[in-house]
């Protein structure tokens, strides 16, 4: 049954064996009429036997692995997601590569995969929280480690992944601007240049991502349909999205343009360079306009907020912003502290005129000698509910 001097243990047909080769222990067992021998790497032999039993459990449970990759590393786990994202043309890869290399591979990278358990994970976080991670950050690490669990589990490399925790997302950016921050920055950006001013007007407008915009093309501008359009496959969510040009965009973008070829950008700097990192020239135009902090990505929410004041429904504002779910729009459609005055006031005058209403109601019904009733306060709610938005 075994070659040379093995000296082997025997044990009930089925039950797979255990046997010595040299001073190590083995075990051998079977799996669809296929014959498996593997190394305890001991010489103790209840490891052996250990190892034998966790085997013909998982052949009961079906969640049999073979010996070659029992052994999985997660970083061949890293390189298979990595590959994945390469194939599939994920723009995410970058980010991937840099959580990978820089702070989970430290961690994980020398480890088993089976031997990755829950209690390394929750291990790992409060490793990432004392260095200062946010939630969000440590969120997004932990969502590349279990997309490798899972392109793992479809090759079947490993048998199981360990469960993740999602920590508590706290940190939500909640910047936007004033109407007269608008105008501040408005003028500040101007003093910087056309490319500028343009990019602030069209990403307060449609509330369209910097990266959209940076990569947009002459020949997605239609002055004569007065179109802007975002190309399938440009954008986060890989639709394209058309936008109808106010007047306030079209005399910005219209100069952005003259003179260009259709494959050039919109956005370039007066010399024609590509506009890449503007991250300084941008803090230094809101510092000035006393909006410090502000991101440009913090467009989106005044976007997103402007469009819905302005009455554009809601499925219609999601399809020119690109927002896929209610849930996210709510978050970026903020209310503002003049949107709360307006809503006061709104509240006071409605409550002038069904004060206005009921005094009249009264005298009306002491004139006719009838009982005020429920009618003055139903006819109050009526009142309020025919006011202007």
């Amino acid at each position: 049954m075994t070659p040379g001097n093995d000296k082997k243990a025997r044990r009930p047909n089925g039950t797979g064996s255990i046997y010595q080769r040299g001073l190590t222990w083995w075990v051998k067992y079977s799996c669809n009429g296929k014959i498996y021998r593997q190394s305890s790497e001991s010489g103790t032999k209840w490891k052996a036997e250990r190892l034998l039993k966790a085997k013909l459990g998982e052949l009961a449970t079906q969640t049999f692995v073979e010996p070659k990759f029992d052994k999985t590393l997660v970083s061949e786990l890293a390189e298979d997601m990595l590959r994945d994202y390469q194939v599939n043309g994920k723009r995410s890869i970058a980010d991937a590569k840099i959580r990978w290399t820089k702070h989970l591979e430290p961690v994980f990278g020398h480890m088993r995969a089976a031997n990755v358990a829950t209690d390394q994970v929750n291990k790992y976080i409060e490793q990432r929280q004392t260095e200062g991670a946010a939630n969000a950050t440590i969120n997004r690490e932990l969502a590349a480690l279990k997309r490798m669990f899972s392109l793992g589990m479809q090759c079947t490399k490993v048998v199981r992944r360990p469960h993740f925790p999602h920590l508590k997302e706290n940190n939500t950016r909640k910047g936007f601007l004033e109407d007269a921050q608008f105008d501040a920055l408005r003028a500040e950006c101007s003093k910087v240049g056309l490319w500028l001013r343009a990019m602030l007007e069209v990403g307060g407008t449609f509330a369209w991502r910097k990266s959209e915009l940076e990569n947009l093309r002459v020949n997605q501008v239609d002055l004569i349909a007065g179109t802007v359009r975002l190309e399938p496959g440009e954008t986060k969510n890989d639709e394209g999205r058309t936008a109808i040009m106010p007047s306030t965009v079209r005399l910005l973008l219209e100069p952005c343009i003259v003179g260009k070829k259709p494959e050039d950008l919109v956005f370039t700097r007066e010399d024609g360079s590509r506009i890449q990192d503007f991250r300084k020239t941008w803090n230094t135009a809101c510092s000035a306009a006393k909006v410090p902090g502000l991101l440009f990505h913090d467009l989106r929410r005044t976007g997103v907020r402007n469009m819905i004041r302005a009455g554009i429904p809601e499925r219609v504002a999601m399809t020119i912003s690109g927002h896929k779910t209610r849930s996210i729009l709510d978050r970026y459609n903020i209310v503002s502290t003049q949107d709360l005055k307006v809503a006061a006031r709104r509240m006071e005058e409605a409550a002038i005129v069904a004060t206005q209403e009921v005094a009249a109601q009264k005298q009306k019904t002491e004139a006719d000698g009838h009982s005020l009733g429920t009618i003055a306060p139903l006819r109050a709610l009526a009142v309020i509910r025919t006011l202007p938005c």
